[in-house]
């Protein structure tokens, strides 16, 4: 098997002297890279911003600012990354090569350099360059799996809503924004009614889809940004509606009868309808110190109950006092606030 092909190098020769630099760029070129030529230290550190090149080859004696002053520029402009410097240079005290890799350097050539020698370090330089390419990618592979998997951990596996776990999180969430910006709360509990028996009539198989249909549904209903729903274990599903005051929530209950009167998915083991419906249990408050999760939860299970009981296929909220199949009347005005 021929070996992987070394990607080029786009690199930036910072020399002061134009027939050096010259030189030296035309070996570079003849070898399949490119070249960025600079005269000074300034406009090195200038075109190092703006090109962004893969390698600096920087010589030290340049008149003004010199090459360590600006190795010690690029390393300070470089914002996570790390880009190879190797001074060229005709000093060849220990103490030069020391002072260039303390600047930042990362290799120091003493000049004349032979022309088997640079190419040698450049070829260093590509596997170099590869290997970093590598790494961003494994990174990015990296990241974009913890991503799928943190999206998975929150997720229902079978119809996509916010799972359990994801929920209790957000309603928490919710309960301490509500409470800090004195908004109304509505958390809404309901089930799949009868859905035993469209089990027992049609099999699980269908009865999956059934839930599939049922998380469709109502996440069509959950227009606004922040409201959200969760499939809380079951045939259960939960309903999370921030600045949702009580009249809302019944708003909103009453639109989600609508739609799955209007859907008419058939259940032909149903004493509700002959339609899959739901029934649900809606508590509203505005938060304070003594609201909890655990008890927002009690209270609408408590109202889902209520509901049940009732003859099912409709919603119950005890802070109104109401069922979505009761006429509301022009005395419960004041309640609306809320």
């Amino acid at each position: 098997m021929l070996p992987t092909p070394l990607p080029p190098l786009r690199v930036l020769v910072v020399d002061d002297q134009r027939s050096t630099r010259q030189l030296l760029a035309a070996q570079l070129r003849a070898a399949g890279h490119t070249v960025l030529e600079s005269d000074s230290g300034p406009d090195g550190l200038l075109q190092f911003g703006r090109h962004k090149p893969d390698l600096v080859l920087l010589d030290v004696e340049m008149p003004g600012e010199d090459g360590y002053w600006a190795a010690r520029q690029m390393r300070a402009a470089e914002a996570g990354d790390w880009t190879p410097i190797i001074f060229l240079s005709s000093r060849d005290q220990d103490q030069d090569l020391w002072q260039g890799i303390e600047s930042g350097g990362d290799d120091y050539l003493v000049r004349p350099v032979s022309t088997t020698v640079l190419h040698a370090k450049l070829r260093a330089m590509q596997r170099l360059r590869r290997m970093q390419s590598r790494l961003l990618e494994l990174s990015d592979e990296l990241r974009a799996s913890n991503e799928q998997l943190s999206r998975l951990s929150q997720e229902d596996a079978l119809t996509g809503l916010m799972n359990r776990r994801a929920f209790d999180a957000r309603l928490q969430h919710e309960i301490a924004s509500a409470r800090r910006d004195l908004q109304p709360l509505t958390l809404v509990l309901c089930d799949v009614d009868h859905f035993k028996g469209y089990n027992d009539s049609l099999g699980h198989v269908e009865g999956d889809s059934c839930l599939q249909h049922v998380a469709q549904l109502l996440r069509q209903t959950c227009r606004r940004p922040r409201d959200c729903a969760a499939r809380y274990g079951g045939e259960e599903f939960a309903l999370i509606l921030p600045g949702t005051p009580r009249s809302g929530a019944m708003t909103f209950a009453r639109a989600v009868l609508r739609t799955f009167a209007l859907s008419a998915r058939p259940h032909p083991n149903s004493a509700a309808a002959a339609h899959v419906t739901l029934s649900g249990g809606i508590t509203t408050c505005v938060p304070d110190a003594g609201t909890t999760v655990e008890g927002l939860l009690q209270r609408a299970d408590d109202a889902l109950y209520n509901a049940k009981s009732r003859g099912r296929n409709r919603f119950f909220s005890f802070e109104m006092q109401m069922d979505t199949l009761e006429q509301r009347h022009s005395s419960w005005g004041g309640l609306d606030k809320i």
